[in-house]
């Protein structure tokens, strides 16, 4: 079973007269990236929360906002007079008055504009009691990421497959192919010897040695096996309850790197052809791997 990294999860759960409400969206990211938007008196519980979302989500960016609303009819802010920073407002207004010989009156609304002279407390509340809260809506709202990234990581296995069919089907046809290449490289090897004669007796030992010699050189037995070993690995991933995205990314360079070679030494033009097809399967998995934890 493999997830998507891309989704979106949505929590809601009351608390006595708290409501508390959690939002995640996932976005694709080559390594893990947890963004909390959480209120400011309640960042001392950040940290517990990045544990859950990280013990659930191996890999992505990861944006998570929280909010709490009160039912309760009661202010949730204090305020109140900082004096010491009013105190030396009022001293600075005494210097610039002398220096400046004017007597200019300080008006009250004029000293409440000034920066930080009241300072608001939102209130702290019962921490334990939002942190069990804050986690609640969070796991929920993981379980409706959760949902959204399995429904997703369905569509995309069954492409998977369909395309891994599809790369089976070509190597099967290179594979069947392959004998006949000794065959083709005798044919050009002995139309080019006799160009180059001009109706001369050749020795066809040597010429059976050289045709060996070019076979081995070009033989695609390997690389065969190897893509193979591949894609049967590739399918045993998607059967695996982890974060397989970049195993499986890993992999699709391991078979475009044997593609490639398929292609160099498979000099002929249906296996070049086939090669090609190959590629465009692979770039597309390639692709859609990008989406997968």
């Amino acid at each position: 079973m493999i997830k998507s990294m891309t989704a979106f999860g949505r929590g809601e759960y009351q608390q006595g007269d708290t409501r508390y409400f959690a939002e995640i969206r996932a976005l694709n990211n080559r390594h893990r990236d947890i963004i909390l938007r959480i209120p400011k008196n309640h960042q001392p519980l950040e940290e517990g929360l990045r544990a859950i979302i990280s013990a659930r989500i191996r890999r992505g960016r990861i944006e998570v906002s929280f909010q709490i609303e009160r039912g309760r009819e009661e202010v949730p802010y204090d305020v109140e007079l900082n004096i010491p920073l009013l105190e030396s407002y009022l001293k600075i207004f005494k210097q610039l008055a002398s220096l400046s010989g004017l007597d200019q009156e300080i008006r009250l609304e004029s000293l409440l504009q000034l920066k930080d002279v009241i300072l608001i407390k939102p209130e702290t509340g019962d921490m334990e009691e939002i942190q069990e809260g804050l986690h609640r809506v969070l796991f929920m709202s993981l379980d409706s990421l959760d949902e959204m990234r399995i429904k997703e990581g369905d569509a995309i296995e069954k492409d998977f497959i369909k395309r891994l069919n599809r790369l089976d089907s070509h190597v099967d046809n290179v594979q069947v192919r392959a004998p006949e290449l000794n065959e083709t490289y005798r044919k050009r090897l002995t139309e080019k010897v006799d160009n180059m004669i001009n109706g001369v007796e050749i020795d066809q030992t040597r010429l059976a040695q050289e045709i060996a010699f070019l076979a081995e050189r070009s033989d695609i037995t390997e690389e065969i096996v190897r893509i193979k070993s591949h894609l049967k690995q590739f399918r045993e991933y998607l059967s695996l309850g982890d974060a397989v995205g970049r195993r499986l990314d890993f992999l699709i360079q391991e078979i475009n790197r044997e593609v490639n070679t398929l292609g160099v030494k498979g000099s002929d033009t249906i296996i070049s052809m086939t090669v090609v097809e190959m590629k465009a399967e692979l770039e597309k998995l390639r692709e859609q791997v990008q989406n997968v934890e």
